[in-house]
């Protein structure tokens, strides 16, 4: 592969953008390497400024779950574009697209649309803290909820202890009210409890994990969580961002058969464009302003562009029925043929799956937290990241970080990743 006008843009980049870019995980720091500079795409397919294409498995983080360029999404964002970008006042499409997404995901009665998962996840925490008049909630090591201050908390001495900053320019303040867990650990979540009874707002979790590695729950453990939030008068909220209208029509909550008191949605509900949401009973939400006293806005928020790409998007998906199976069979169907290579070439790796999210860790200790997807072997997965990138299939330049498949993808593509990787270990021979 050829890189030359993708490193000429990046020595640009860095003169005006922090990093050269405007997503960290974009700088393929964690890899090493120059970043690929994409200057169209269209299926599942990528075409770098160089020339390259690549069979595409992050589908922008998510949100391109039927393909880049999705006709439908593209032709009503242009029409609504002729019309005019944005008016700051109320427009008919954002009443149908609350209507449909209030009809497609269970145990929810209204929505906000905000423009980032950061922004719904932020918003979600003040609400429930509004609702409840309590201020310190729990989240969970590994699970990223946006770069709002009281999620950037890395875990303190212990279970019970409050978490501090990992970020310069989040205050002891702030972090003093994130309580920190351990993911399919239940017993950490109570011991929090216990420790600060009668102070916890709220639980917010990524139902299924995809921040470090796609990892499932376990089903005693959110099942469990449900429970506890139901004894302590704690408000439960899944940050659905990733999985919302990825992994079913109506989310994880769909799927894994567990109410959510407030959910979070960004990525598909947007179609392609920034679109962050959160939702939840008529009840919390009548706590938000104009209606009630916690304060949430946003200038751009429901923007007819936004909207409209997701409302295509969303009415493509609830129309077609078998597009979640499908998505979840082809990922299988990778899983098995990735697997398969790996202990063909005696390779130690660990393959999660959970819906159309997947992730490969090259550990020989299974990944259920973030403890454990640390373990992975990180100069392995640099030279499988790289390797890969070479015979054109794009991954996600992180090991912490779930792949996407889209719906454009085919068997051959599939096979033609897994004829990759079996190139990439017989050269490691």
């Amino acid at each position: 592969m050829r890189y030359q006008r993708s490193s000429q843009l990046f020595s640009e980049s860095n003169q005006v953008i922090p990093g050269g870019v405007n997503s960290p995980v974009r700088a393929f720091k964690s890899v090493g390497g120059t970043p690929v500079f994409i200057q169209k795409a269209k299926g599942a397919y990528l075409e770098d400024v160089d020339g390259n294409t690549y069979i595409d498995f992050i589908a922008s983080w998510g949100p391109l779950i039927l393909g880049h360029a999705f006709e439908p999404v593209i032709d009503a964002v242009v029409q609504k574009a002729q019309l005019g970008t944005s008016f700051g006042t109320p427009t008919e499409i954002e009443t149908k697209l609350a209507s449909l997404a209030v009809e497609m995901v269970p145990h929810i009665e209204k929505i906000r649309f905000v423009n980032s998962g950061t922004e719904a996840c932020m918003s979600a925490v003040r609400l429930a803290r509004g609702y409840t008049h309590k201020d310190k909630i729990i989240k969970f090591e590994g699970c990223y909820h946006g770069h709002s201050d009281s999620f950037l908390i890395q875990a303190g001495s212990g279970a019970v202890t409050f978490g501090s900053p990992n970020s310069p320019g989040v205050t002891q303040g702030t972090a003093k009210d994130t309580l920190l867990a351990t993911y399919n650990n239940l017993e950490s979540v109570r011991q929090l409890v216990d420790a600060n009874l009668g102070e916890i707002a709220a639980i917010i979790i990524e139902p299924v994990a995809g921040n470090m590695g796609c990892i499932p729950p376990s089903p005693e453990f959110i099942s469990g969580l449900r429970t506890l939030c139901d004894e302590q008068n704690m408000l439960l909220i899944f940050d659905e961002v990733m999985t919302g209208f990825r992994l079913g029509r109506g989310g994880a909550q769909e799927v894994l058969g567990i109410k959510a008191d407030i959910v979070c949605f960004g990525k598909v509900i947007g179609g392609g464009l920034p679109v962050g949401a959160f939702a939840a009973s008529a009840e919390i939400m009548s706590h938000l302003a104009p209606e009630g006293p916690v304060y949430q806005a946003g200038t751009l928020s429901g923007n007819p562009l936004a909207m409209a790409a997701g409302l295509a998007m969303l009415e493509a998906l609830n129309k077609d029925a078998e597009v979640f199976d499908r998505l979840a069979k082809k990922t299988e169907y990778l899983h098995l043929g990735l697997e398969h290579v790996l202990n063909q070439a005696g390779v130690t790796a660990q393959i999660n799956r959970f819906g159309s999210m997947i992730s490969v860790h090259f550990s020989d200790t299974p990944v259920v937290d973030f403890k454990t997807s640390a373990l992975g072997n990180n100069d392995t997965f640099k030279s499988y990241f790289h390797g890969m990138l070479d015979r054109g299939i794009y991954l996600p330049p992180s090991a912490f970080e779930s792949y996407f498949l889209n719906d454009a993808l085919s068997y051959e593509d599939l096979d033609k990743t897994v004829a990759a990787l079996a190139d990439f270990v017989e050269e490691l021979k």
